[in-house]
């Protein structure tokens, strides 16, 4: 049986990545088979998740998933692990105007698999008043129970006595309190943490981490708060996204990196073939592959190195002539004409796409989408309907030509939109898919 917990706060900021980071290492080195789950869409947080528990998770997202495929998921990944740690997104409520169960808040996954919420608080600046924000979080969802909390940024021990006595006297448990910690922050970078394969020394970091929560938190009492995850009923196995072909050449270096674990795992297990090749390393798509998937990432910070990559280029073309190509956000931006960088310098990109993107003038674009597939292709028929969400800094200069890759309308009733490319068989969007709706 597998249990769980999900680790939650407030507000963004407040301390859960170090918490959940530091579990995950903790309770490896202790040999209890831990599993790192992420709500939310983030792609960044769950590679640190598999870098510290040396077991990869899966996303989980109440917004673009259907209860059955977010159950069936958590279900496969956490099947042969003891402990699964759900790294909860923004605030514990969060999310956007939706029915109930649906809007994407890290509540909506807690209360699906039936999971106890560890709330991890940033007390820096009060002390009781913490007390009276713990409360509220524990009486706000009657589906949730929250079953502790650890205090973060302590600043001294007559502060967590203030403010452990006010939470205790209201029937909650304090299971630990970190004092400040500037030594353990990991590096940033515009879309969130450096991505772990680039973090320097991490697992020396990730033991740190581990050291620093395993000295103020009670790691027997964390395992003692999780509960029995729901699963989804016997021989219910939703398929998140169709495999879009029976060989899929994957991008996959530091300029993309961005694939959802559940989609590949979802491809892998419905019979389709993964062939990994680097771009960055100037490899051109493997020629005995039916299609390329170019995924997100950091094209921009690599992008004089991908305008050299003639091999890649030229063979990226060659595949296009008579198969399907398809590239999400930083993917679509290398299937274009250009790319400025954040200098202003211009950068030749494949040229299969008519769009051209800069970084010279920044701009963040974030949040949910709903795409209707505009025409036949690799993702689905026309009308087709996907879900998914954006997050990019970059801005369009032109999309060309191009006819659109789908019609995208966003969580709040904006009305629908033309968006992305599409040219013969090439696709791409800023649009990243989590699953079919």
């Amino acid at each position: 049986m597998t249990r769980g917990i999900m680790i939650a706060a407030p507000r963004s900021g407040s301390g859960k990545t170090t918490v959940t980071l530091g579990l995950l290492r903790a309770f490896r080195r202790r040999g209890v088979e831990a599993i790192g789950l992420k709500s939310g869409p983030d792609y960044i947080d769950p590679a640190f998740h598999a870098a510290a528990s040396g077991r990869e998770g899966v996303n989980l997202d109440s917004w673009a998933m259907a209860p059955s495929l977010l159950k069936a998921l958590a279900a496969q990944t956490a099947r042969e692990s003891a402990l699964a740690l759900c790294e909860a997104s923004m605030g514990l409520f969060d999310g956007v105007p939706a029915p109930s169960g649906r809007s994407g808040a890290s509540a909506d996954v807690a209360a699906a698999l039936g999971m106890p919420v560890l709330l991890v608080i940033d007390v820096s600046g009060q002390a009781q008043s913490a007390a009276a924000i713990v409360k509220g979080c524990a009486l706000y969802d009657e589906r949730l129970k929250v079953a502790g909390v650890i205090l973060n940024r302590i600043g001294s021990e007559r502060h967590r006595r203030l403010v452990a006595e006010a939470i205790d006297a209201i029937g909650i448990s304090v299971v630990g309190a970190l004092p400040r910690n500037d030594a353990i922050t990991m590096p940033e970078r515009h879309l969130g943490l450096v991505q772990a394969g680039e973090t320097e020394a991490l697992d020396a970091r990730l033991d740190a981490i581990a050291d620093f929560v395993e000295a103020h938190v009670d790691c027997n009492r964390v395992l003692g708060l999780a509960g029995a995850l729901l699963h989804a009923p016997p021989g219910s196995a939703p398929v998140a996204l169709r495999p879009p072909g029976q060989r899929i050449a994957l991008a996959r270096d530091a300029a993309f990196s961005f694939i959802y674990p559940h989609l590949v795992r979802g491809w892998r297990m419905a019979g389709a073939e993964i062939v990994s090749f680097s771009p960055l390393a100037d490899e051109p798509p493997p020629s005995d592959c039916d299609v390329c998937w170019l995924p997100g990432g950091y094209p921009e910070l690599h992008a004089g190195r991908l305008a050299a990559a003639s091999r890649f280029r030229w063979g990226l073309r060659r595949f296009a002539e008579r198969r399907s190509v398809h590239g999400e956000c930083g993917g679509y931006m290398a299937l274009g004409q250009s790319l400025t960088d954040a200098s202003g310098v211009a950068h030749p990109m494949a040229g299969l796409l008519g769009v051209e993107t800069s970084f010279a003038k920044r701009r963040m674009t974030l949040g949910y989408r709903a795409a209707r597939i505009a025409s036949d292709c690799v993702l689905g028929a026309k009308g087709s309907l996907l879900r998914g969400h954006e997050f990019h800094y970059a801005t369009i200069i032109t999309t060309g030509d191009d006819d659109p890759f789908a019609f995208v309308r966003d969580a709040y009733g904006a009305p629908e939109a033309p968006a992305g490319s599409r040219r013969d068989q090439v696709t791409g969007s800023f649009f990243h898919v989590i699953a079919e709706a």
